[in-house]
């Protein structure tokens, strides 16, 4: 593990793997360098590439601030760009797909963009985030209810059945997602506003030239397929592909050629 200082003194706790172009993967809510899609995804793809996985801020071996903003989180890439070379790939799944996505607005140093389900809600193919959301993850946190705050997420923001919900206690991982609750509001804020049932929040990013690769899987819900189709038609310079068979869990072995193809052409 080695660790690099962002603007405002948090440690980022960073992994590098293999040798070629620089690559970062950006993660999505509760996972990090331990857990989650993106370690098993930098083992495929570091033959090809110089790969960075990361612990975004108050995850795993980073650090934290007393208070947050998205533009922190901008910073942290934009060190870790720095520590790779200054200019890399950038690659996000779900909110971190969001994450990736507005670095990529912000950030000249972002050569190629790949995103895999952002979770956005752009028409009616699913009820909006409900407004008191935010309010009430906010509430739970305060009150040390760090379970009930991941069952919020996991039931208001993700949108599983409550019945699958209600034993997710159970799974061998759910005390790793308690650890990390604390960070479940920074994945709101990088979100919430694309969470409306309208496409027009997508438009902040119609300017935005970085050749883009925007993904879903063909066995998704259909809001997050139709959302994928949304912002690939408002990227300029994006094409969207569809991954036969795949979920929002998508399979490491699947994506990992796709990403190889589109960042080495």
């Amino acid at each position: 593990m080695n660790t690099v200082t962002t603007k405002d003194g948090t440690r980022i706790a960073y992994e590098k793997k293999g040798d070629g172009p620089a690559l970062i993967l950006v993660d999505g809510a509760l996972c990090s360098r331990s857990q989650g899609p993106n370690g098993p995804l930098a083992a495929l793809l570091q033959k090809h590439f110089t790969v960075y996985t990361y612990d975004r801020r108050g995850r795993g071996g980073s650090g934290n601030s007393s208070s947050y903003s998205i533009d922190y989180e901008i910073q942290d890439l934009e060190a870790l760009i720095r520590e790779a070379g200054g200019t890399v790939h950038l690659y996000g799944i779900s909110s971190g797909a969001a994450l990736a996505l507005e670095a990529a607005n912000r950030l000249s140093s972002v050569k190629k963009l790949a995103l895999y389900e952002a979770p956005f809600i752009v028409d009616d193919s699913r009820a909006p985030l409900p407004a008191t959301y935010r309010e009430r993850m906010e509430s739970l946190l305060a009150s040390g209810k760090r379970s009930a705050a991941v069952k919020h997420f996991m039931r208001a923001g993700v949108g599983l059945p409550a019945p699958l919900v209600a034993i997710m206690p159970l799974m061998p991982a759910w005390s790793k997602l308690k650890a990390v609750a604390h960070t479940l509001p920074y994945d709101t804020l990088l979100t919430m506003e694309h969470q409306r049932g309208s496409a027009a929040s997508l438009e902040r990013w119609a300017s935005l030239s970085v050749p883009s690769l925007v993904m879903a899987g063909g066995k998704s819900p259909q809001w997050m397929r139709n959302a994928m189709h949304s912002l690939a038609h408002t990227l300029p310079s994006a094409q969207l592909e569809t991954l036969p068979g795949q979920t929002h869990i998508v399979k490491p072995s699947v994506l990992a050629p796709v990403l190889q193809r589109f960042f080495l052409s």
